[in-house]
């Protein structure tokens, strides 16, 4: 079997992947590339956020046209099906799928297309797709394998009506009723997809709280929006089994309720894709969901070992990954770690979708910080108020004595966008770094960019 030597060897062109790959060759290493599709990008381009996202903004203009009273009185009604609604998907992938190749070629990283197994600490076998076999040789390995839906084994996935976040993206048609199983971050963005659909949705939440590692008010704001277009939330309920019948599902909840829908979503919890790796001649163990135990430098149990992105767990963003890939690759060209995978914000594509970066209320109350908030409500915005973009809020959290800012959390339209202006501040070193920034700079008008002057104002009246 034939033996090639690199410096770093990267397992999987998700974003984690490809961010360790080209900041390594970038740098002067010698890198190959390792991805069990047949195209480049991981789950992430393939099956997961692209699809999911384009999906979404279809979605979201048949129901802008449909609900938009210009339009509707010179009779569009828009009703397209849910493969229909898909095909946008097909050609952001393949312009995604393109772009990075190009990366790879540019910067002369060879892609092995196959299954990636240690034979020992320093050595990977790949099973190419061809039929051959080689080993691949390196100082340094990068696992950047990702992660898939949870499958419990009771459960079954080959039912035409039963669903994970992966097999939901090829439904055939759009369902009248769907049950959503795990109200994390996946399974609210279906539920709000769904229901925007038309679809009677119940979601069903295992614990006591929507995404409770949000700020309160955010996650309430979310709580209260589904309520109000109509999603059924059930919180604390544990399934008890799935009966499938021949026109849908029943779930039945260990408190005796009984779902019955046209098709089920599971989407509770997520596991890590480390069970074809062959870890045990490397002396990794992965924990009982297949995730990768590491330490701030994103080092595996063996030091020349990394695992980034969703392979390691928290916080399985996409945009988390890539740096956390950028993060491995400077720590093995300097043996240092810098901010890069720090501070991350988290984009949640429900409907209105949600963003935040940095502390929560009920963190800051808990760790005896003195704060104080800054509310704007969007309703009150002229942008929002033209573009009929009303629902949402946002929210400052800063310290009452030095003005820095500490918190940013928003939930409305365009939210994943809207938290980077804060972000560039709030990231800032010293008296850059306060909430006077928003309060003295000029915002172009009328902008939802101004909601930070909004909240800021808000938040430093509440000083005197």
């Amino acid at each position: 079997m034939d033996q090639l030597d690199f410096d770093v060897v990267v397992i999987g062109s998700g974003p984690g992947g490809e961010g360790a790959s080209m900041e390594a060759a970038k740098n002067g290493l010698n890198v190959a590339m390792i991805e069990s599709m047949t195209e480049i990008g991981g789950a992430c381009t393939h099956q997961a956020t692209i699809p999911s996202k384009a999906l979404r903004f279809s979605i979201f203009q048949m129901t802008e046209v449909n609900n938009n009273r210009l339009y509707r009185d010179h009779g569009f009604d828009v009703q397209l099906s849910f493969q229909e609604l898909r095909k946008s998907a097909r050609s952001v992938i393949e312009q995604q799928v393109e772009m990075r190749t190009g990366f790879y070629d540019r910067n002369r990283v060879p892609i092995f297309q196959g299954i990636a197994s240690f034979v020992d600490t320093h050595t990977v076998q790949v099973d190419l797709h061809t039929g051959a076999s080689l080993k691949l040789k390196a100082r340094w390995i990068v696992i950047a394998t990702g992660a898939r839906p949870y499958r419990p084994t009771e459960i079954d996935f080959s039912h035409p009506r039963i669903f994970d976040s992966d097999t939901i993206l090829n439904l055939p048609e759009t369902p009248q009723s769907i049950t959503v199983y795990g109200a994390g971050i996946i399974g609210c963005e279906y539920a709000s997809m769904f229901r925007n659909l038309g679809c009677k949705v119940n979601l069903i939440n295992t614990r006591a709280r929507l995404l409770e590692f949000l700020d309160d008010e955010i996650a309430d704001a979310l709580a209260y929006h589904m309520r109000d277009r109509g999603v059924i939330l059930r919180h604390q309920e544990i399934f008890d089994r799935v009966e499938s019948v021949a026109d849908g599902v029943v779930v039945h909840l260990q408190s005796g309720k009984q779902l019955k829908t046209d098709v089920l979503l599971w989407a509770n919890g997520r596991t890590g894709n480390s069970d074809r790796l062959k870890l045990e001649n490397c002396s990794i163990a992965p924990d009982s969901r297949g995730n990768l135990p590491i330490n701030a430098n994103f080092q595996t149990s063996q030091s020349h070992i990394y695992a980034v992105g969703d392979i390691n767990g928290f916080p399985a963003l996409a945009s988390a990954a890539y740096q956390q890939g950028r993060a491995a690759a400077q720590h093995i060209l300097t043996g240092a770690s810098d901010q890069l995978a720090r501070d991350i914000p988290i984009g949640i594509y429900t409907s209105p979708e949600i963003s935040s970066i940095g502390k929560t209320e009920k963190e800051l109350t808990e760790d005896k910080i003195p704060y104080e908030v800054g509310h704007a409500a969007f309703k009150s915005l002229a942008k929002a108020q033209i573009t009929g973009q009303r629902t949402g809020m946002l929210k400052l959290l800063f310290h009452r004595e030095t003005l820095e800012i500490l918190g940013i959390h928003c939930f409305g339209a365009n939210a994943s966008e809207i938290i980077h202006i804060g972000q560039a501040i709030m990231l800032q070193k010293g008296e850059a770094n306060s909430l006077k920034y928003f309060i003295t700079t000029t915002f172009n008008y009328p902008t939802m960019a101004e909601a930070y002057r909004v909240a800021a104002l808000n938040g430093y009246n509440r000083l005197f």
